[in-house]
């Protein structure tokens, strides 16, 4: 041991090795529950318009996949309008805050871009937020992918149809790879 080392105390030492492994998870889902959900499992074509509920760590990281993968449009939803100057630097070019609105997230995000995103990637856990991305992709192709994880008593409802229609809705189990580090 080197005489830095030696210095911690057992308590010091546990408190770095859980701030590192915090730090370990973090990135991990940053990799793999953002940028990496959005490059392998959304696959955004270039052009494509994509929303990113939750503009946290791992939206701003499935904003950044977005605008990797050439995205034209990147509309960031979130209740805070606190994150959308930091949103800009990872290619997010509008933004929704479903408060300011009358209607369901889904309908406006539907107005804005004549029927439906072709992406959506849900980063909150919140389950009106994974109702919302699945519900505001295009009818016939657009594919919703849910990164974050509800509670577990929640109840995800949607009008049968919106099956029928033509949408996919994948998700990532974030959870399990953490698990495996």
């Amino acid at each position: 041991m080197n005489k830095k080392a030696e210095k911690f105390d057992s308590l010091d030492y546990f408190v770095c090795f859980l701030q590192s492994s915090i730090v370990v998870v973090v990135m991990f889902k940053l990799s793999s529950g953002g940028l990496g959900t959005t490059l392998n499992v959304a696959k955004p074509k270039k052009g494509s318009t994509v929303a990113i509920f939750g503009l946290g760590v791992v939206g701003l990281a499935a904003a950044e996949g977005a605008r990797i993968a050439g995205a034209s449009r990147i509309i960031g939803v979130d209740q805070n309008p606190k994150r959308f100057d930091e949103a800009k630097k990872f290619g997010v070019t509008k933004f929704v805050n479903p408060k300011d609105h009358d209607k369901p997230v889904q309908e406006v995000l539907a107005e804005m871009t004549d029927g439906g995103v072709d992406r959506s990637i849900e980063c909150t856990g919140s389950i009106n937020a994974m109702i919302s991305a699945f519900e505001c992709v295009h009818d016939g192709w657009g594919v919703a992918v849910l990164v974050g994880v509800p509670n577990k008593d929640d109840v995800f409802k949607t009008h049968p149809m919106n099956v029928f229609k033509g949408k996919a809705l994948c998700t990532m189990d974030i959870h399990y790879k953490i698990g495996m580090l």
